[in-house]
């Protein structure tokens, strides 16, 4: 755990200016996220909230006891943790690492002090919270109405944006619970992207070949969602 001494990675912190981000340096440590690492679970007190370098966080909501479903995705643009800048405690998802690699990290306690405190950071994650919304409600309508190709290409997109990097660790059984769909569907569209030669998977290993091509398979979701995602930091 290192403490932040240089302008970060992370897209909503970079652009507060040198000043608000260097009184919130002492709050921040730098830390090492691991696939599949869950950051919080829904019902229990979230203790630290999470800022993504080249990492993304998963937000999962449980359908069933067996089925869960992504309801949010972060990753440079963003932090996981946002109910408690609200001033709930308490998370209705679960977090996931879904892309491994670094995050800011400030504890609970210290977001909280920030929500009262009248400034740019306050005025940011205001913003943010509202494109989180747009964003959530425009994937909610997607999982609702699109197929599983389409929703699948725009989820590979949408990770490949927020890693930087059109190669990324993605197993089946993940893929599964993002998209809360069975393994068979998972597979089914995954082979048939292959087979279009937009994807190659392998060995837990995505790699997107064809990304023109892949954002015309995937919905018009994928489009809004990167806009709604761009814009509030401009």
């Amino acid at each position: 755990m290192t403490q932040i001494t240089n302008r970060p990675q992370n897209r909503l912190l970079a652009s507060l200016s040198f000043t608000e981000y260097r009184r919130l340096s002492p709050k921040l440590n730098q830390i090492e996220l691991t696939f599949g690492e869950v950051l919080y679970e829904p019902g229990v007190p979230i203790k630290q909230v999470y800022f993504p370098n080249d990492s993304i966080i998963s937000l999962l909501s449980a359908m069933s006891a067996r089925s869960t479903i992504e309801v949010g995705m972060v990753g440079s643009e963003g932090m996981a943790g946002l109910p408690v800048f609200m001033g709930v405690d308490i998370s209705p998802t679960r977090a996931i690492v879904q892309g491994a690699g670094s995050a800011m990290r400030m504890t609970s306690s210290a977001l909280r002090s920030e929500a009262t405190r009248l400034g740019a950071f306050h005025q940011l994650i205001h913003r943010y919270s509202n494109s989180v919304n747009s964003q959530s409600s425009q994937a909610s309508a997607c999982n609702r109405f699109h197929s599983v190709d389409s929703r699948l290409a725009r989820w590979l997109l949408m990770t490949s944006d927020r890693l930087g990097s059109d190669e990324f660790r993605l197993t089946q059984e993940f893929m599964s619970n993002m998209l809360g769909v069975r393994r068979e569907g998972v597979n089914r569209s995954a082979s048939a992207l292959q087979s279009a030669k937009l994807i190659h998977y392998s060995r837990g290993v995505v790699s997107i070949l064809n990304r023109l091509e892949l954002q015309t398979k995937a919905c018009e979701c994928y489009a809004i969602i990167k806009g709604e995602s761009d814009q509030y930091l401009n």
